[in-house]
């Protein structure tokens, strides 16, 4: 037996408006094109000119461990655990700063790190890698509330009493330092750190461009750090202990 046909069921489209989002309208006027072109250009200085603030101000401090000026005090800014240890560009911080000591280049190795959960320690993880490459413990003093550059610039200055220093990070971030901390009254040189260029230093060089801004303005309006807290003296013992 034979299943009766089914009837027909015609698809019924509901019938749309040819709709078209509006797309970006350009000057046709070459007047307005000129303008165009004008505001671009003055984007582009706009967000350039931190940049060009920043490798003013740090100027000549750029130096290699071999010409970098002697300074009492070597100030070594934190780059992140891994697992509790120094990351490796942290590393090749401490072990600068190792040799500027062991050369006597520095007299007193100040770290300044994040440690702002218990769980995380980057002052006391620095301090232990000088220890065991042969910095003496009495030798390193530590900052726990380097929460950013400027902090660390400011809290060197006002809590630790350092007015020249040799400052040690990579070469990406150097410049931004010593401009940060020459804006928070220390005479700073800086040693940048060589590193192969694996994706952290191409993210690395990429922050300082955004990062400049933020320097300018901290250099500008010169704001208290996160924590200032009482003047310490550990700088000053460690200086005083032959």
């Amino acid at each position: 037996m034979r299943r009766p046909a089914l009837p027909r069921v015609r698809r019924l489209r509901p019938h749309l408006p040819n709709l078209r989002l509006p797309g970006p309208r350009l000057p046709r006027t070459r007047r307005g094109r000129r303008r165009a072109v004008q505001a671009v250009m003055l984007g582009c200085v706009l967000a350039l000119t931190p940049a060009t603030w920043m490798f003013a101000v740090a100027g000549d401090g750029v130096r290699t461990a071999a010409d970098v000026p002697r300074a009492d005090v070597a100030v070594v800014f934190g780059a992140g655990l891994w697992q509790g240890r120094p990351s490796p560009y942290l590393a090749h911080r401490l072990d600068a700063a190792a040799g500027l000591y062991r050369a006597g280049t520095v007299k007193v190795v100040l770290v300044t790190g994040d440690n702002s959960r218990t769980d995380y320690d980057e002052p006391d993880a620095m301090r232990a890698y000088l220890v065991r490459h042969g910095v003496p413990g009495g030798k390193v003093v530590s900052d726990f509330a380097g929460f950013d550059t400027w902090d660390s610039c400011v809290r060197a200055r006002k809590v630790f009493g350092v007015h020249r220093a040799v400052l040690v990070s990579q070469g990406f971030h150097i410049r931004r330092a010593i401009a940060l901390c020459r804006s928070a009254g220390i005479e700073s040189y800086g040693v940048g750190v060589s590193d192969a260029h694996d994706v952290t230093w191409y993210y690395g060089g990429a922050r300082e461009i955004l990062a400049a801004g933020k320097a300018a303005l901290d250099a500008t309006f010169k704001p208290d750090p996160h924590f200032l807290g009482p003047r310490e003296k550990g700088v000053t013992r460690a200086l005083g202990d032959h």
